[in-house]
Formats: C-alpha cells, structure tokens, sequence
C-alpha cells in the first residue's frame, strides 16, 4: 500500500514538473535599431497599378529565445507619436521587409489626411513583437507621398442630393445614376442655380458622401452648384474621377421622311422628357413613310442624335413597350449652330400603321439602366 501511494507522488511531482516547464512564457524582443528602405526622405507618386508597390526593409531584431519575431511596418503624422496606419510585414509579419501596394498606401495617404492626388509626408517605423512583448522602434524615415487621383473605393451605387436637385436636400429621395459602364455613372436632371447639390453611395443619412472641386470628383463633406436653373446631363467617371457636365434644353421627335423635327419632348422630370402632337405619314410611290429618331438639344443649341440600340428596319407591330426594340443610345451630331445637318436615315425607328394621323405621345427614359422610349396615344 505505501508503495502505490509512494509510486503515485512521483508521478504527480513529476507532471507538475513537466507542467511548469512547458508552460509557455513570452520572451523579451529588441526594437529595431536601423531602418534600410526606402531612404529616409525619398518621394514617390502612387499609381493605380495593381501590382505598383514599394519595399521596405529594415534590421532584424533579437529574441530573447533565439525564435522569430513578427514585424509591423507603421505611419505617423510627421512630428506626432500616435500611429495613423500599421501594415504587417511579409509572411503574416515573420520578415524583416515588406511589399506594400500603391493602393494600400493610398490609405496610408489617406489616414494621414491628404487623398485623391494630394502630396503630403509621413514618417514609417517598425514595430517588433512576440506575443504580448513589443518594442517600438527609435528610428524613422519621412516618405513623401503624392496619393492617387482615383477613390479609393468605387461605390457599387450612386446618387444625387441636395437642395439644389429634385428630390431637395431629403436623401432618402435623391436621384440614382445608371451606370453604363463599370465606374462609369451619369444622370439626367434638374438643377436650381446656387443651391447646393452633391452625391451619395446609398439613399441614407450614413452615406458616403461626394462632391465635385472642379470636375473632380471628391470624397467628403463638400458641395457643388450650377450658375443656373436648368436640365443637366452629368456623367461621373468614377475610374479617373472626371465629370463632364452638360446642360439639355429640349429633346424632339424628327421624322426621317421630311427631314424635320416634328415636335419637341420638354424636361417633365425623373430623368424623362415627354410630348405629343399628331404624327401623319409620309405618302411615297411604294407606300406610307413612318420612319423616326429622337433628338437633343443642348446648351449650346447644338443638336445631337439618339438612335436605335438594336438597329432595326421593321416596325414593332405591337411589342410592349419594355422590348429592346425601343432602347435608346447616342449617335453623334446633328445639327451644329450654324445649321448644317449630319444624318437622317440611319439608327431610325418606325411607327405602327396605328399612329398615322394620330395624336402621338412620345416618352423618353433616362432612369432606367438601358435608356428606352415609349410610344402611346395620347
């Protein structure tokens, strides 16, 4: 019996031996004494690449164990001491460099306080670490950086708010823009002149909010306005963050056969311009002549062609008007101020036999995502 018992004691004494010798204890780790790359006070302009980066590289430090440490590559304000962006280095923070991306140091630009194609300076440092022990290294380097032009994210979604627009300063009812390319947005809309309007991700007060400086597109609190009140066709290439913006006056219903625009479309609002008048074909040798396009006029009284999408050369013998058949896209000049006439058959439509000396109400939609036209009695 003594010698169980006896037996039993070494073996607890000897498991709390192992216990206390494999409990895991966090050894003590130098900071970083030399930083290597980039030099201290070197300037690089971000580019949208995504492979451009820069390297970083600095001194191993020592661990107390002789095992590895983790390393993270940190951003201050220049003179400040509270980190505004940390990176980890190479292989999840076990090397002693770091391959950081353009566009994640973008958002050391940003952090810093200056984006979107601004140049500013940050000073970068080493944070070396093993478990709960780390050591800020002494050393630093200023990096001057001019950020890149672009947002650092593209909204998936984008809208149009402010008093100065349709919906007022209530974002819960701003204007959405199509996209028609990726990054690519524009919109058709009413703008009071010197009331405010900007652009937002969401129909929400926790939006991301836009604004134009120039014809930048920024990110921020900012806002823009028109000189004055009228319909503006805006088109935002969020890829580059330029903007074009146009004024529209009027949009017209042109008859190919009589070379004339047959009446107009007025601005009604939404993105839509819409009229009506009585259309009568033309008689010809072979038949009754019905063949249409639309048409834009613009702030300059320039005229410009919206034409077929899906060329087409019959009638649409009683599609709904949901039908690609009625998709709109742009076709260049028209009528240049001085008067000078560009086309007239090509990308044309025709009317159902229906319409001929009938009072014919045409829509046209710019809200949708494939821009379309309806035709109806009036």
């Amino acid at each position: 019996m003594k010698k169980t018992i006896f037996g039993a004691m070494i073996l607890l004494a000897g498991l709390a031996s192992c216990t206390s010798e494999m409990e895991y204890k966090d050894a003590q780790v130098t900071a970083v004494n030399s930083l290597y790359e980039p030099a201290d006070g070197k300037s690089v302009a971000l580019a949208t690449s995504s492979t451009a980066a820069i390297y970083f590289a600095w001194e191993a430090c020592k661990v107390e164990d002789s095992g590895s440490p983790l390393y993270e590559v940190v951003f201050y304000k220049p003179g400040e001491n509270e980190p505004v962006y940390k990176i980890a280095a190479d292989d999840n923070g076990f090397r002693n460099h770091a391959t950081i991306l353009h566009k994640d140091m973008n958002k050391v630009c940003k952090a810093a306080g200056f984006s979107q194609g601004k140049s500013g300076s940050v000073e970068w440092s080493i944070i070396s670490s093993r478990g709960l022990n780390e050591q800020v290294s002494s050393a630093r380097h200023s990096l001057k950086l001019t950020s890149i032009e672009g947002l650092e994210e593209i909204p998936s979604a984008f809208f149009i708010t402010g008093a100065g627009t349709e919906g007022g300063a209530d974002v819960t009812k701003a204007m959405e823009f199509a996209s028609p390319e990726q990054g690519i947005y524009e919109i058709f809309c009413k703008l009071e002149g010197g009331k405010e309007y900007y652009f937002v991700d969401k129909k929400s007060a926790d939006a991301n909010r836009y604004y134009l400086e120039g014809l930048k597109v920024r990110e921020g609190s900012g806002s823009a306005t028109v000189s004055k009140t009228g319909v503006y066709r805006i088109v935002c290439d969020l890829n580059v963050v330029s903007t074009t913006i146009t004024e529209v006056k009027t949009m017209g219903f042109y008859f190919s056969p009589t070379n004339t625009i047959e009446f107009l479309l007025p601005y009604v609002g939404g993105g839509v311009f819409q009229g009506h008048a009585v259309t009568n074909f033309k008689q010809e040798s072979w038949g009754r002549d019905e063949r249409y396009k639309l048409c834009m006029q613009l702030g300059d009284d320039s005229w410009i062609w919206w034409g077929t999408k899906n060329g087409t050369d019959s009638r649409p013998n009683g599609l709904p008007m949901e039908d690609p058949y009625y998709y709109i896209m742009e076709k260049g000049p028209m009528y240049t101020p001085t008067g000078s006439t560009i086309d007239q058959w090509n990308d044309k439509w025709k009317l159902d036999k229906e319409f001929d000396g009938a009072d014919t109400k045409i829509t046209v939609i710019f809200n949708v995502a494939n821009y379309t036209h309806h035709v109806e009695h009036n």
